[in-house]
């Protein structure tokens, strides 16, 4: 985490409409890594990593989506991997090692960091992503990478794959022979473009005179975080709505002040089946554990598969807008805190994954045939790569320590 949380100055907030988002993400940027890269190029990082569009589509007059799939893996997750990509490839110029990057995906992440970091000299990534429970575009963006991606399909749950990656950073073998960081949102630099975003969202709607409310699918949390950073920096929003699905167990926390890491869940929104979120730390952290505090600041609801199909067709019938599963959730958690606080406000939902990336799914719902997007298409006819392996630690730490 940093020290502290910089506060941009109120002339920044006032001109921020006129500003395109290169300018919003290097004064973000600037403000947490002051003159560690020099500006010209920290401004030729963003302009290389940030290439796709990040539209905010209206569909009512106070609801918008923030639509942050347009990257090459069509997550939000591109954010990221991209921007860390180009910082890490900056600090590596000046090394002669080889980087390992660790990475444990739930579906998005590990796709995102793969093409972020592919054939990237000095560099090699290895990824972790639980059997069976990604969707079949994710599986098709993670499994079939070569060069310098390594990917393990484990026998287990996204959280028996954070736990290897953890315990691998405190495992004193393998930080003697590697030179380690992770892409996950345990890193702060895959968290820190993420800030952008809420900036910019704001930047656009910056007429609007109603109440800022952003939600956000979470499972990891790592989203969250950011947009309470946001806020830190002077980010003028009303509420941050945590949405959930069945791994719940920040919503219950919120209700009852007692945190109890959960098992994960399978369900269709399956990139936030996170039973023991990271960012949790990060989060309490922000708040000095006052509990009274977060609540001001954050209101959370989990929601089912059902209700997550149900709005998906409601979505589809009323906007002929088709949400993927975790947008869908968003979308929920924004429809319910409407109904409880009917005052005028202005809704951001969050958009992650593209709904070709939960292809078979959406088609059940709909009943509807989606063209597969082109960033899928590349993927089609290439051979799955990934290695099978146990959830154990021990198998892991081999595999890694025999190359």
């Amino acid at each position: 985490m940093p020290r502290s949380i910089p506060k941009l100055p109120l002339s920044f907030l006032r001109k921020i409409h006129t500003l395109t988002f290169y300018d919003i993400a290097f004064t973000v940027a600037r403000e947490f890594l002051h003159d560690d890269i020099p500006y010209a190029a920290l401004k030729q990082i963003i302009a290389d990593a940030f290439t796709f569009d990040i539209p905010l589509v209206k569909l009512t007059e106070n609801i918008f989506t923030l639509e942050l799939f347009h990257g090459p893996t069509l997550a939000f997750k591109d954010f990221g991997s991209r921007f860390m990509a180009q910082i890490l490839s900056y600090y590596m110029k000046q090394h002669a090692k080889t980087l390992t990057i660790l990475v444990a995906t739930s579906g998005d992440t590990g796709a995102a960091v793969a093409s972020g970091f592919f054939a990237m000299p000095q560099v090699r990534v290895v990824l972790l992503y639980p059997q069976g429970k990604v969707t079949v575009g994710q599986e098709e963006m993670l499994a079939k990478w070569e060069n310098n991606i390594t990917a393990f399909e484990v026998k287990g749950s996204f959280d028996d794959c954070q736990k290897i990656v953890k315990r691998a950073f405190v495992d004193k073998d393998i930080k003697k022979k590697f030179l380690l960081t992770s892409a996950n949102s345990i890193n702060i630099a895959r968290l820190l473009p993420q800030i952008f975003y809420y900036f910019w969202a704001y930047a656009k709607l910056k007429d609007t005179k109603k109440p800022l409310v952003f939600s956000i699918p979470s499972g990891n949390f790592g989203n969250l975080t950011t947009g309470i950073i946001a806020k830190r920096m002077g980010l003028p929003v009303k509420k941050f709505i945590a949405a959930t699905n069945a791994n719940n167990a920040f919503t219950k926390f919120l209700d009852t002040g007692v945190f109890t890491p959960q098992p994960s869940f399978k369900t269709l929104s399956n990139a936030m089946d996170v039973g023991n979120p990271s960012n949790f730390a990060r989060i309490i952290d922000l708040y000095n554990n006052n509990l009274d505090a977060l609540r001001r600041d954050v209101w959370s609801m989990s929601f089912s598969d059902r209700e997550t199909k149900q709005v998906v067709q409601e979505t589809y019938k009323k906007y002929r807008y088709v949400l993927d599963p975790h947008g869908a959730i968003s979308y929920l958690g924004l429809k319910h805190y409407v109904k409880l606080h009917p005052n005028e406000l202005c809704g951001v939902f969050l958009e992650t994954a593209h709904p070709g990336k939960s292809k078979e799914t959406i088609e059940s719902i709909l009943k509807i045939k989606m063209k597969v997007p082109d960033a899928l298409k590349q993927f089609a006819n290439k051979k799955k790569q990934s290695i099978i392996l146990s959830n154990q630690y021990a198998d892991f730490k081999k595999y890694l320590m025999d190359r």
